[in-house]
């Protein structure tokens, strides 16, 4: 396999395949280090092995942090077994396009993942090497979509499961966590706060946190969607890139997964532009870029979209770097833009997406409108949920008719209000 260790992102100390998320020395992250030697010999072949392979984001497990081998008659308890994830659809949104006046946009629809979000992706993985580390229970800390994974996950390869969330998150990914047996615990307070009781408890118990003690090898699930992306554009990179920025981690990841594929020849173009997106309620990395800081203050999250509502963000510093180096921004849209954002994609697309992606959507727009995007660039939009996860946010946006049985009150309440 290619994964070789962990380094430090800061000052390149390297570690064991361990479960370690914070460099020793110097207490910056460390983050998985692959050696693709072997991978660079015969691209023609690499890339035949990537189409034949799985349905699902192992097609790409040569560029992932698992050592242990497939499902098989002689493998059947590999650690890639579970709910499989990724392949997702990339469409064509010409309609979208027109609207904004831009020339070609496509989007990633990662709501048609198992649980209905992106967070499916990152947790196979975390759930992988978690196994392969001999651990037997997962847990984590949620804005919602990585809590419904993690119970689904666990449930599906019959883990143990502890799920933290802020105790106001929404009704719909609640009872989209509790389904699975997993055991939930609400707790008072903002996201912040759930991830410090988090990595407090990942060093008093033997569990496989996967956004904390497990971190590194859970956040290179996002790379499949950039892989994802390539091959289904024929091997080629699309100009530009709008995605949300919650820790940062899905932002830096995507680049790094076009960065990898182009190094090895894999793919042809250019690192896309990287344009970040955030809720105004809670836009600590847009206000630094927008500062021209290289760090982000943290806030207090007040937003409809609560799975970015992420005050304090890891990744804020290296999503900064990425946006300058890249030739892109970060943006952040109010809540009545983002609901406006989840209107637009839905009719124009027929894609119903959580607050998450009318984040992203209304940052396309907003690009549109102030003329970032060039007309002849190929755009690709990340929707990273499905919109049934967050119904309260469109409640009351749109008209309803309630008339009669008849003929006459069809015409005279319905398309007779319609004329008037």
């Amino acid at each position: 396999m290619s994964v070789s260790h962990l380094g430090c992102r800061e000052c390149g100390a390297e570690y064991e395949l361990s479960a370690s998320y914070v460099c020793s020395r110097c207490f910056g992250p460390v983050e998985v280090v692959y050696d693709y030697a072997d991978l660079t010999t015969d691209i023609a072949s690499l890339r035949r092995r990537i189409q034949a392979g799985p349905q699902n984001i192992w097609r790409y497990a040569d560029f992932l942090p698992v050592v242990d081998g497939p499902p098989g008659p002689s493998n059947r308890k590999s650690s890639r077994a579970g709910l499989p994830s990724g392949c997702t659809p990339l469409i064509r949104a010409d309609r979208l396009a027109e609207r904004l006046g831009l020339g070609e946009v496509w989007v990633k629809n990662d709501a048609a993942n198992p649980t209905h979000s992106f967070k499916d992706r990152v947790v196979s993985v975390a759930a992988a090497r978690a196994r392969e580390l001999g651990f037997e229970t997962l847990a984590c800390a949620s804005t919602g979509n990585l809590a419904n994974a993690v119970a689904a996950h666990g449930a599906a390869l019959g883990m143990e499961t502890y799920v933290f969330i802020p105790s106001d998150l929404e009704e719909q990914k609640v009872l989209a966590t509790g389904v699975y047996g997993t055991n939930l615990v609400k707790v008072r307070g903002t996201y912040d706060d759930v991830n410090r009781l988090c990595t407090e408890l990942s060093g008093e118990r033997d569990w496989a946190f996967v956004n904390v003690n497990i971190r590194p090898y859970y956040a290179e699930g996002s790379k499949t969607i950039a892989y994802e992306v390539a091959e289904q554009l024929g091997w080629t990179t699309p100009d530009r890139v709008v995605a949300p920025i919650a820790s940062g981690s899905l932002y830096t990841k995507l680049a790094k997964g076009f960065e990898e594929w182009l190094k090895l020849g894999l793919i042809t173009g250019e690192v896309p532009v990287m344009n970040g997106a955030q809720a105004a309620g809670c836009a600590p990395v847009a206000q630094a870029y927008a500062d021209g800081r290289d760090t982000c203050l943290p806030v207090k999250p007040d937003t409809i979209a609560k799975s970015l509502a992420i005050g304090t963000p890891a990744d804020g510093p290296h999503a900064l770097d990425l946006a300058r180096r890249s030739g892109g921004t970060i943006d952040s849209v109010t809540d009545d833009e983002i609901r406006a954002g989840i209107r637009l994609l839905a009719e124009t697309t027929g894609i119903f997406t959580e607050t998450a992606g009318g984040v992203t959507t209304a940052t396309l727009a907003k690009l549109a409108a102030r003329g970032d995007i060039g007309a002849d660039e190929r755009v690709v939009l990340v929707i990273t949920g499905e919109g049934l996860k967050t119904l309260d946010a469109v409640a009351g946006s749109f008209e309803t008719h309630e008339i009669s049985p008849s003929l006459e009150a069809f015409e005279r309440e319905v398309e007779g209000a319609a004329s008037r």
